[in-house]
Order: C-alpha cells, then sequence, then structure tokens
C-alpha cells in the first residue's frame, strides 16, 4: 500500500503522533485534515533529501536494511533484529544506553515511514509505504551515483570471470569421479589433492594457512573462498557427499556429470547471497547499489567511500576487506563484475550484462 492508504488506516492518536512531529497546522480532531496536511508534508519537493540529510548513520543503514529486504511485512522481533544490525560494535560500546531499538523503530513510525497493519492478519506487521520506498531509492542512487568517480577512459586491462564457476564444478566433480579423494579427521581434503584441483580450474587460489576463517559457509575455513563456495554449492545440492574417510560423488553428481550440465550461474549468486548475508546483513543493498553505479566504469576508490558505512565489522573483517574480498571478488567470481585498472593503478569496476540481469532478477519489487 501507498502512504495515502496506510493513513487511511491508522487511527487518529497516530496520525496526531505524525502531524505534530512535522509540525502540520491542521485541524486534530479532523481525521481528514490530519492526512491531507500529513500528505501535503511528506509530499513537498526536498522531503526526502532534506531527512537524508540530517539522518544519522544507525537510522540510515536501518532504512537501508528494510527498503531492500525481500519482505514487505516485518514482525517486531525482524526489526529489532535490524536495528541492532544497524549499529556498529563501535558505535554500541561508545553510545550503549543512548538509545535502544524500540526507539528507533518508534522514531520511524513517528516520521511515517513504518506502519502497523489494518487487518486482522497483519496487525502484529509492520510495512514501508510503497510510494515511500520508491522515492527514498530513487535519491539514494541520484546521491550515490553523483559521487562515484566514471574513468575517463577505459582501463588499460581488465578481468572478467563469465560462467567460469560453472565450468569449474564439472572440472571439480570430473575430479572426484577420477581419483580417490581422501579426507582427514575434520572432513577435509588433504592438500594435496587441494593442489591438484587448484591446478586443473580455471581460477586458482592459494591454499588456506592457518588462522581464523568462519562466517562465510560450511567449509569457508577449510578451503579458498571461490572453491569453498564452490564446494558448498555442491554439496548442497547433492552433487558430492563425505562418507567417512572419502569425497564422494552421488548418484546425481554423476549423472550431472555425464550430462555435462552447465549450472545456472543465478543459482549460485543466490546461493552465495544466501551464505553471505548473515555476516553482511546489507549484502543485497550493497550489490544493488555497486550495479545501479556502475553501468560505465567507475573507480573502486569513490565506491567504498559511498558504501563503506554500510557495511558493519565482522570478527576479524573490516568493512574495507569486506568490501574488497567477500563483495567485490565474488561479485567479479560469479561473472557479476569486470575489475579493471589504468596506468596509474587505479582500479575500476563495471557491472556485466549478467550481472544487471542478476540483480534485477533479485529485486522484481
Amino acid at each position: 500500500m501507498n502512504l495515502a492508504d496506510m493513513l487511511t488506516y491508522a487511527d487518529i492518536a497516530q496520525l496526531s503522533r505524525i502531524a505534530n512531529h512535522y509540525r502540520c497546522d491542521c485541524n486534530g480532531n479532523s481525521k481528514l485534515e490530519l492526512i491531507q496536511s500529513i500528505l501535503q508534508t511528506v509530499g513537498r519537493r526536498g522531503f526526502i533529501e532534506h531527512h537524508l540529510d540530517g539522518m544519522s548513520m544507525e537510522d540510515l543503514r536501518f532504512l537501508n536494511a528494510l527498503l531492500f529486504d525481500g519482505r514487505k511485512q516485518f514482525s517486531l522481533e525482524d526489526l529489532l533484529a535490524c536495528a541492532k544490525q544497524s549499529r556498529v560494535k563501535a558505535e554500541r560500546d561508545q553510545e550503549q544506553e543512548r538509545e535502544n531499538p524500540r526507539e528507533v523503530i518508534s522514531r520511524f513510525r513517528q516520521r511515517a515511514w513504518l506502519f502497523q497493519g489494518a487487518t486482522p492478519a497483519t496487525r502484529y506487521l509492520f510495512e514501508v509505504p510503497d510510494d515511500l520506498r520508491r522515492r527514498f531509492r530513487e535519491v539514494l542512487e541520484r546521491r550515490i551515483k553523483s559521487e562515484v568517480t566514471q574513468a575517463e577512459q577505459e582501463p588499460v586491462l581488465y578481468r572478467e570471470e563469465p560462467a567460469l564457476m560453472s565450468t569449474d564444478l564439472l572440472l571439480f566433480l570430473e575430479y572426484v569421479k577420477n581419483h580417490s579423494v581422501a579426507l582427514n579427521a575434520e572432513g577435509v581434503m588433504y592438500r594435496r589433492s587441494q593442489m591438484q584441483i587448484m591446478e586443473m580450474l580455471h581460477v586458482s587460489e592459494p591454499l588456506v594457512g592457518k588462522g581464523w576463517r568462519f562466517g562465510y559457509g560450511r567449509r569457508f575455513k577449510d578451503y579458498p573462498s571461490r572453491f569453498s563456495l564452490l564446494y558448498d554449492y555442491a554439496y548442497h545440492i547433492r552433487l558430492i557427499k563425505e562418507e567417512g574417510d572419502s569425497l564422494r560423488l552421488t548418484s546425481t553428481g554423476l549423472a550431472y556429470l555425464k550430462e555435462e550440465h552447465r549450472e545456472a550461474m543465478l543459482q549460485v549468486v543466490a546461493f552465495w547471497l544466501r551464505l553471505y548475508k548473515i555476516p553482511i546483513p546489507n549484502l543485497l543493498s550493497i550489490i544493488y547499489w555497486i550495479e545501479r553505479s556502475s553501468a560505465d566504469w567507475v573507480s573502486v576508490a569513490s565506491l567504498y567511500q559511498k558504501l563503506g558505512s554500510l557495511i558493519a565489522p565482522f570478527f576479524y573483517d573490516t568493512p574495507e576487506s569486506i568490501f574488497e574480498e567477500r563483495i567485490l571478488r565474488m561479485m567479479l567470481h560469479l561473472g557479476m563484475i569486470r575489475i579493471g585498472e589504468n596506468e596509474d593503478g587505479e582500479r575500476y569496476v563495471q557491472t556485466t550484462g549478467f550481472g544487471k540481469m542478476a540483480i534485477k532478477q533479485l529485486h522484481k519489487d
């Protein structure tokens, strides 16, 4: 529903709170006057821009999460979780007692950006008005696109990996079929097998050394980033099985390999989002802004300058390393972007045709 519809269903007490917040000059006892006055205020040119200018980073992260979550309706528990995630640890440490998540939700309701359902089925659910969601997205998009730095000319060299993940999945299955792949006590392939697989794949990665790795998939701690996604995907769709001290193909995996099946890369992208959105809650919105900003070549540094504040640290991963390694590099591996470099070493990024299609599919609303 749009804002006008939601205001119609709101009771006069809520309308009065919204009108008082915006200092509307109207008869507070008339529901019609309250609605008209609120719509006039919120509909003014520059309303969204003005409120974005004065918004705290915590509120901006919360708003961004609401705009890009696949759900249109949220339970109170969902909203509380989003509000908690919107403050990074450093902010929580510095302002521990400043505001609880319920106050963030209350403020958004007072601004008419969030409404409770009006029917018995939606009474305990909350929703952002559709027209406000569109307006916020449009203004944010204009701002981000206007402030990123475009390349003056095509990079002298660039890297792209179109559908190589799908091809390498078949090569990995071929290796498992033709070799006796032993697993250690933790169910991990020995380094010799890993090295042989890396030599076969189109994209080779250094093996994982000592140190903490967790949060980005079932086998992320054991294998390099791209290969761990490939491995986890094969395990998820039951192409491989860890059987005692051996890794084997399942009957599905054997048939898959025999048919030389080419996995739809959109399915792999969806799986990547499923794994990575837990440590990176705003991942879906970040890849949306990357796509909207990089139809032409734009500098990686300027993109991070605009989007880095939306990324919270994740244990040993800083916002910058998350942006570079967990988002941009994985988007490159998934064929969603190409990354280039000019003569002075400045790096640039551009969304591929597949990347545009994939993100359009992921943002059908």
